[in-house]
């Protein structure tokens, strides 16, 4: 099928994924239009994708996203699909994912032999739009899940957090502070919401109006999650390291 020639100017919206620790920045570039009443902001072109009457393929219902046939909402456009343009695997940002253990006594002369139990959660998925619209039936982020999951080791995007963590043994050298810290193995996936709204006939009442084409490009990211064991949850995949301090 021949693409759709975009008749009308686009609104292109840059959302940022950051390290989720660290929270995300969102620049929103608005590019010149001729008619400045068609200009939308970049939460109303992601509601128009929330309320497409298709999304990502499938037909929806305004029941999909707490509509009502009479007090409203409504759909507010005819088509919205995500198309994922890069995918890429980097390291997150290292965090301390155990408490202290010292081996810090005047007397002591000898490594002190610990037993370490660790934990670190990492937020699944994060995009300053689609976090705001995932609703109790996952929203956008449901929408997203088709293309996350199809990458080997991913979770399901509309759960919120995944962790990891172990019990270690380890030695303390004397005059040291052991503690441990887990770095994630983090993903990022690139692509543009594509939202349309279908040309209309003029009618008795109405006047003919033109398709109208939005594009919103987003960055989204979460961890790589391996399998969890006998059906458990899955585990962030990651390193763990020890790291000695001074007393």
């Amino acid at each position: 099928m021949a693409r759709r020639r975009l008749k009308n100017r686009k609104i292109r919206i840059v959302t940022i994924g950051s390290a989720l620790v660290t929270g995300g920045a969102v620049a929103a570039v608005l590019l010149p239009s001729a008619n400045a009443a068609d200009e939308k902001t970049p939460e109303q072109i992601m509601t128009m994708c929330q309320r497409a009457k298709v999304l990502n393929g499938k037909q929806q219902s305004i029941s999909d996203f707490g509509g009502h046939p009479i007090a409203g909402p409504s759909f507010a456009s005819d088509n919205c699909d995500f198309v994922e343009t890069d995918f890429e695997t980097f390291d997150g940002p290292a965090e301390k994912a155990s408490i202290d253990f010292p081996n810090c006594e005047p007397n002591a002369t000898e490594p002190a032999k610990v037993s370490v139990t660790w934990s670190a959660t990492t937020a699944q998925g994060q995009g300053k739009y689609t976090v705001t619209q995932q609703g109790g039936g996952g929203g956008l982020f449901g929408a997203l899940s088709g293309s996350w999951l199809k990458h080997k080791g991913t979770l399901d995007l509309t759960l919120e957090s995944a962790t990891a963590g172990d019990t270690e043994q380890r030695d303390v050298p004397v005059g040291k502070v052991l503690h441990i810290e887990f770095t994630p193995k983090m993903q990022r996936m690139t692509g543009e919401w594509r939202v349309r709204i279908d040309a209309r006939e003029a009618t008795t009442v109405t006047n003919a109006t033109p398709e109208q084409n939005f594009v919103a490009p987003e960055v989204v990211e979460g961890p790589v999650v391996l399998p969890g064991a006998a059906g458990a949850p899955g585990v962030v995949d990651g390193t763990s390291k020890a790291v000695l301090t001074d007393c």
